[in-house]
């Protein structure tokens, strides 16, 4: 069932957008009000033998079921965010290990199958867009947002601007958190995510404890029952994101470190312990406020519809006389 239309980005230009999971894609049509219609997650189909163009192949489906419930509606651009490493620049999925292409042409493939131009992004620096222009980072010009969920990818935000550095900037998931620790799937060993993401927690948990759990809010509970091994496990988990963002405080002096995705819904049990480890970590560094993400699961679509509205903006501006 369709979610209920909600007017969240005000008035603007109609756009389509889509935002690319794994598992999921989400995807909406948002008129002239703000309001995301017929709202809604549909499988990702992805054929190895032709990874994007499965993807980008399932977008016209998608769009003329939106249309056909909307037809007062006209897009007059598309917004697409996939994860991985991206390209805004010229509209590549420079690499998606759970997809497998690599160099992908997404954004001439997107505008091809849709026949509308299209702003191709990353899913989460479109997340980290929106909260900074709808939610938890407005009022911040550095700024860091980090998802935590089955990984961990963060979104860079200084003087007001994101930083992408050809889409491979923000990817602290990957960053060294323990050279003798576990192989990532990225082909390397002891990445912070292999540690701290809510799917490595889950992992962890059940190869040290034999006891198979659904996810990360399990090992949490059991952790705050006496488990021990429970307690090991979520223990490391916040060391290793102390230690990665006590890195980020040094490195870029973030006014605040915005953190949203799945193991942000623990609340205090997440966020009170890790400012306490991040405090010890500091010495004369600003110390970035920890908050808690705003736009929940939509952040990545809201983006999505943002970056679209943007570029329908410019050509309306290059079209006029």
């Amino acid at each position: 069932m369709d979610a209920p239309a909600v007017s969240v980005l005000g008035p603007g230009a109609a756009v389509l957008a889509f935002d690319v999971g794994g598992t999921d894609t989400k995807s909406a049509l948002i008129d002239g009000d703000g309001r995301l219609l017929g709202l809604r997650r549909t499988p990702t189909p992805i054929d190895a033998a032709d990874p994007a163009g499965s993807v980008v192949g399932s977008l016209p489906v998608l769009a003329a079921a939106l249309l056909a419930e909307h037809p007062g509606v006209e897009p007059s651009a598309v917004g697409l965010s996939v994860p991985g490493l991206v390209d805004e620049e010229t509209g590549t999925g420079v690499f998606a290990s759970n997809f497998g292409w690599r160099d992908a042409p997404i954004r001439a493939l997107a505008e091809t199958a849709l026949g509308l131009p299209v702003a191709f992004g990353h899913d989460v620096r479109a997340a980290g867009d929106a909260e900074h222009r709808l939610g938890a980072a407005r009022e911040f010009g550095d700024v860091i947002v980090l998802a935590i969920g089955t990984g961990i990818a963060g979104a860079i935000i200084l003087d007001g601007h994101p930083y992408s550095s050809g889409g491979y900037a923000g990817e602290i998931g990957h960053a060294l958190a323990d050279p003798h620790g576990d192989p990532c799937t990225c082909g390397a060993v002891g990445c912070l995510e292999t540690i701290a993401s809510a799917g490595a927690i889950a992992r962890r948990y059940t190869a040290a404890s034999g006891i198979e759990v659904r996810g990360a809010r399990e090992v949490l509970a059991a952790a705050a029952g006496g488990d021990p091994v429970a307690a090991s496990v979520w223990n490391d988990a916040l060391d290793a994101l102390a230690d990665a963002l006590a890195r980020l405080a040094a490195i870029l002096a973030p006014e605040a470190i915005v953190i949203g995705g799945g193991l942000s819904q623990a609340g205090d049990a997440l966020f009170a312990p890790l400012r306490e480890r991040l405090d010890a970590r500091l010495s004369f560094h600003r110390r970035p406020r920890l908050v808690q993400a705003r736009l929940g699961d939509d952040a990545g679509l809201l983006g999505t519809a943002l970056a679209a509205r943007d570029l329908a903006g410019r050509r309306g501006q290059e079209d006029a006389p």
